[in-house]
């Protein structure tokens, strides 16, 4: 008989999502935020900070996958990369794999995520000890200020913009992104459900705040199940290279699960409500 425990998230006011559990594995208060990580019958062992759900080892890759391959196959030569926050290691964990990368810095506030992540999620934090990785326990928004002219691709895996990570969401953390990264930089950020009228809101500012300092500015999707509403964005922003522009033969796929050529090219096509957000 399966256990009655469940952990339920408050996605909006009017929507809970609820996972049966096996088991609790790890609880802790740290300096910045609750932490938890619970065994799943559903997607395994999840991940949950400030009780939002994270990531989960059944289908975490669609998420790593696309806020890191799309930015690297579209940088002609993505050497150095910069991931703030993604503390659970998926998004470095791919990046590696890119053969051109060289390094990969990843800078994360919370160094118990790390952590845990370690620990409890080895197959997301697979690769914080690669030798092409660089792990800063830091202010990421501190560190984009002291690195200029210094980043081919930054990738921002964030939390949803509530408490301290709603800075990097913000028009002047975007600015100093854009002074971070090299004379041809790509960067991209998870931004949130096209379906929910607060993160329309968002999606929609994020646009406009990004637009003024990169010539190219694209929204594009990928279908996660835990997160709101299942359908989730993210907006690159390139100061030079069009990921519509990429030939398909060079595009770098190794051991994807999720995206491939196809659904590189695939992604940017919009559904008309959520290209209607862009206007």
């Amino acid at each position: 008989m399966k256990a009655d425990l469940w952990i339920t998230e408050q996605q909006t006011e009017d929507m809970l999502i609820s996972f049966r559990i096996k088991e609790k594995l790890h609880e802790e208060k740290t300096d910045f935020q609750h932490l938890s990580v619970v065994d799943t019958y559903t997607y395994g062992r999840m991940l949950f900070l400030d009780h939002c759900v994270m990531t989960s080892i059944k289908e975490e890759f669609v998420y790593h996958e696309m806020i890191t391959l799309v930015a690297l196959n579209t940088h002609p030569n993505p050497e150095h990369v910069l991931v703030i926050g993604g503390g659970d290691g998926g998004a470095i964990r791919e990046i590696v794999k890119h053969p051109k990368v060289k390094t990969a810095t990843l800078v994360e506030i919370d160094g118990r995520v790390v952590e845990n992540s370690k620990k409890y999620l080895p197959e997301i934090g697979a690769a914080f000890d690669h030798p092409k990785v660089t792990v800063l326990i830091d202010d990421g928004i501190k560190h984009i200020q002291e690195h200029k002219d210094e980043y081919d691709v930054i990738i921002i895996d964030s939390t949803d913009p509530v408490g301290q990570a709603a800075r990097l969401f913000s028009a002047e953390f975007y600015q100093n992104v854009y002074e971070a990264l090299r004379e041809d930089g790509i960067m991209v950020a998870q931004t949130e459900s096209p379906f929910l009228e607060k993160d329309k809101q968002l999606i929609t500012r994020i646009h406009q705040d990004l637009k003024k300092l990169f010539p190219l500015v694209k929204l594009y999707l990928a279908y996660i199940p835990v997160y709101p509403t299942g359908m989730w964005s993210f907006t690159l922003a390139s100061k030079k290279h069009d990921p519509l522009q990429v030939k398909p033969e060079d595009i770098v796929a190794i051991n994807t699960r999720y995206y491939n050529q196809d659904i590189h090219f695939s992604s940017f096509v919009l559904p008309n409500f959520v290209a209607d957000l862009l206007k």
